[in-house]
């Protein structure tokens, strides 16, 4: 198996820094949150990012969907370092200088845009029992400009440079036109272009950008609940998993050379996977309830195992194996954190 490069694999998205803490039912039902949902914040949600950080066992972490996952591809492949390049706004703040410390330790390759209009985005991780709500404060993140940093040619020499491209669908509300730059540049280059469903408002909200996009995409992967929104949004008629994997494969393509590959996860369940023209269950690795510190970051965790894998050519089975891995390790810690050194073979 070849090893891959500095800048092989490619993420750009909205760079969060996540404030977790445990909080009770109330604290949910007095903010109107859902139990496994990611929304956007709002108005209404100022109260909750000052009130979260009260807490008494208020965690900081370097997040944001795409960093966690380029952080763990990294982690699972260790050397070389800068295998995974990041782009993302961030504030010239406090906050934004924590976040590059972070991802230096992670030995990421991060070339944040900043910008001192809007300070560093946040994310609220609202933790009850093994469930987490979701709420990001994207902020700077939301000032990603492609002509001011994506289309500079510095930058741009780390995009052609890279093998594997992944963006967490979350950026579509933030600069679909960079997406569509990256896209259409794997797919002129016969290069592997990923993408996440995220959370189902992006399937109910932006689905135009993302279906604008979705010609482009190679690997698409999601949840069992972004999935059934995806298949409602458009039209399949159908909530049985194996199906949406199967008419979502089906959708047109721009690069026929490769074949799209969908794979959803499902919690504890099995992970679903096209695999050639089938569909095909995966058995997640088993683990006792009373381990489950945390899932935040267990979807995020899946896609870097993957996609640690997926640049080392590895073939699709061992790809969900690794991503397999990454969650089963990721789900015992708080936030998306990992040991030192991976235990996978």
């Amino acid at each position: 198996m070849p090893t891959p490069s500095e800048n092989t694999l490619f993420g750009m998205g909205n760079p969060l820094l996540d404030i977790s803490a445990v909080v009770d039912k109330d604290f949910l039902d007095k903010f109107g949150l859902k139990l496994n949902d990611q929304i956007l914040a709002e108005d209404k949600h100022k109260a909750l990012f000052e009130e979260i950080a009260k807490r008494s066992k208020v965690e900081y972490h370097a997040g944001g969907s795409t960093q966690n996952s380029v952080k763990i591809a990294q982690w699972m492949i260790q050397e070389p370092q800068k295998v995974a390049t990041f782009f993302g706004c961030i504030g010239a703040d406090q906050f934004g200088e924590i976040l590059k410390e972070k991802a230096a330790e992670a030995h990421v390759d991060a070339h944040y845009y900043e910008q001192n209009e809007e300070p560093t985005g946040t994310c609220a991780a609202c933790i009850t029992g093994d469930n987490r709500s979701l709420v990001a404060n994207l902020a700077a993140a939301n000032c990603y400009k492609k002509e001011k940093h994506l289309d500079l040619d510095s930058n741009w020499e780390l995009v052609e440079k890279a093998k594997v491209y992944y963006i967490a669908g979350f950026f579509l509300t933030v600069s679909p036109e960079s997406i569509m730059k990256v896209a259409k540049h794997a797919s002129d280059n016969n290069k592997i272009f990923c993408m996440n469903l995220s959370a189902p408002f992006i399937s109910q909200f932006f689905k135009e950008p993302l279906m604008k996009v979705m010609p482009y995409v190679d690997i698409l992967f999601g949840n069992e609940t972004e999935a059934a929104t995806f298949a409602k949004e458009l039209g399949f008629e159908t909530d049985d998993i194996a199906e949406i994997a199967n008419k979502t494969q089906n959708l047109p393509k721009e690069n026929t050379k490769r074949q799209r590959v969908v794979v959803f996860t499902q919690g504890k369940e099995d992970t679903v996977a096209t695999v050639g023209e089938k569909v095909t269950m995966f058995p997640v690795l088993d683990i006792d309830q009373n381990h489950i510190v945390d899932t935040n970051g267990a979807g995020d965790a899946f896609v870097g195992g993957f996609l640690s894998a997926l640049i080392q050519e590895h073939v699709l089975e061992e790809c969900i194996r690794a991503g397999h891995y990454a969650a089963n390790v990721i789900i015992r810690r708080v936030g998306c954190t990992f040991p030192e050194k991976p235990d996978f073979h």
